[in-house]
């Protein structure tokens, strides 16, 4: 059991002032791991007032002093890498070697860019008689979400730090523990007081009252299209600046002439990602409408290798949903799409074999799914994959594009002309092609209502500056 009663505000561990706490409940045992204070308004408001005193300074020091901070977090999030894949697999469900590679190693990542990343910023220019200068927005409140925890907390403080802002961060409360972590690696850092500040709490305590905090300058929040929603509501309030990365759909087209064999095997791993608990999944995938009936033999085969169970087996690739409440909804996402005449090629809505504890969900396959289905057109969040049929080339675009989200895509053709050329009509912020690597210095953010701004890189740290004209 992991018992926190404090929060960071300041420099300093600090009681919260919020009487209640909040479970933190393993999703592969349904066993409470860990307690939270359950944060306050006042909480925020002090963290707020902390945040606002120390920009003055932080923004005023030298860019490589920042940046040698930084270094010290990322060094310090090296050395504990091993217990913050541990934890976070334990908090989110993550199998462990995934967990090791990702939840744990791209914040480590994200913090050991950012000396690289500050060099491709163009912190000043000159227009005329005019001088034209980048300077941090001010004070960040960052809202991140559970199911990359600690990577989406490093997506934002470690630009914005970088930037010159200072920053009041709410996590997740479904999975908080990692954020405790890295509060004591930036605390051991040496950062000043009042630069990185943490509250804990829930989105309609916490969370609102950073959004609507009058000393709180910008808010950076990833989350569900409907939460992100709300932020902008609150934060239009007061104009703060807001960035926001939201949910997605995304198409993954398999033009005629690629390799129908390897691309499936790899469009079924972006969907199951996490789980499918990734907002970039590629969950519907694209097929000629000649080859479907293929598609569906070599997805089934596929799906049968995605071990469902118990996250710290390493035979293990899928591990439990976060909650119960996710749980259901899924299953009933997948009911929906039985009731609505997608077939069934493999999954379903009942428990995996052989696991009566844990929030656990079949890996899930629907055919001939029509794109306006249910399943096409919601984000399940979960190991859940459609696979629309298409007539030709401009007809997969259209599919492709016919959704309200535009976060990520992907395609694969044995032309790679031809696979640029359909990416480059495909409204989403990142497209794969032919299985293109993460690249985490590369912008990642979405079209439509997956959100606006971008993460990573030196368009992480842009995001974060404000442009100011000097007259001469």
């Amino acid at each position: 059991m992991i018992d926190k009663d404090r929060i960071y505000i300041n420099g300093e561990w600090v009681l919260s002032k919020g009487k209640g706490t909040i479970d933190v409940i393993n999703p592969a045992t349904e066993e409470i791991i860990g307690k939270i204070p359950d944060g306050t308004a006042e909480d925020v408001d002090m963290a707020a007032r902390a945040a606002a005193a120390a920009f003055p300074a932080w923004s005023g020091t030298p860019l490589e002093v920042r940046v040698e901070y930084i270094r010290k977090i990322a060094a310090g999030i090296e050395a504990r890498i091993p217990e913050i894949a541990a934890l976070i697999t334990r908090e989110v469900g993550t199998p462990l070697k995934f967990s090791s590679r990702i939840q744990a190693g791209l914040p480590f990542a994200t913090f050991s860019n950012i000396p690289e990343a500050v060099k491709m910023v163009k912190w000043e220019d000159r227009i005329g008689n005019s001088q034209i200068v980048r300077v941090g927005v001010g004070v960040i409140g960052c809202i991140t979400p559970w199911n990359y925890p600690l990577h989406q907390i490093a997506a934002k403080t470690a630009p914005a730090l970088a930037a010159g802002c200072t920053i009041l961060l709410k996590p997740t409360e479904i999975a908080p523990l990692n954020a405790y972590v890295l509060a004591e690696i930036i605390d051991e850092a040496g950062l000043p007081p009042g630069v990185f500040n943490m509250v804990m709490g829930r989105g309609l305590s916490v969370g609102e009252a950073i959004v609507s905090h009058p000393l709180v300058d910008m808010v950076s929040f990833t989350g569900s299209t409907r939460a992100g929603k709300r932020v902008s509501e609150l934060a239009a309030q007061s104009v703060k600046r807001v960035a926001l990365e939201l949910g997605g759909k995304s198409p993954n087209i398999i033009l005629d002439d690629a390799d129908l064999e390897k691309v499936i095997a790899d469009g079924i791993g972006k969907c199951y990602l996490n789980s499918g608990q990734t907002c970039s999944a590629l969950t519907r995938m694209l097929v000629p409408r000649s080859r479907l009936a293929e598609a569906e033999a070599i997805a089934s085969e596929t799906v049968t290798k995605y071990t469902v169970g118990d996250p710290f087996d390493e035979k293990t690739r899928l591990g439990p949903l976060i909650s119960a409440t996710q749980l259901e909804r899924v299953r009933g996402y997948i009911r929906k799409g039985i009731e609505e005449g997608a077939k069934l090629v493999a999954g379903g809505p009942e428990p995996p074999e052989g696991l009566s504890k844990g929030y656990y969900v079949q890996p899930t396959v629907f055919s001939n799914v029509r794109n306006d289905m249910t399943i096409a057109q919601d984000e399940i969040f979960g190991p859940v994959l459609s696979i629309i049929p298409y007539e030709d080339e401009d007809d997969a675009i259209c599919i492709a594009n016919d959704t309200i989200y535009g976060l990520a895509a992907g395609v694969w053709s044995g032309d790679l002309e031809r696979a640029i050329r359909v990416a480059n009509r495909i409204r989403a912020g990142q497209v794969e092609i032919n299985g293109g690597r993460f690249n985490p210095m590369a912008p990642f953010g979405g079209f439509k209502q997956s959100g606006h701004g971008r993460e990573y890189g030196p368009f992480g740290i842009e995001e974060f500056l404000e442009v100011k004209a000097l007259l001469l």
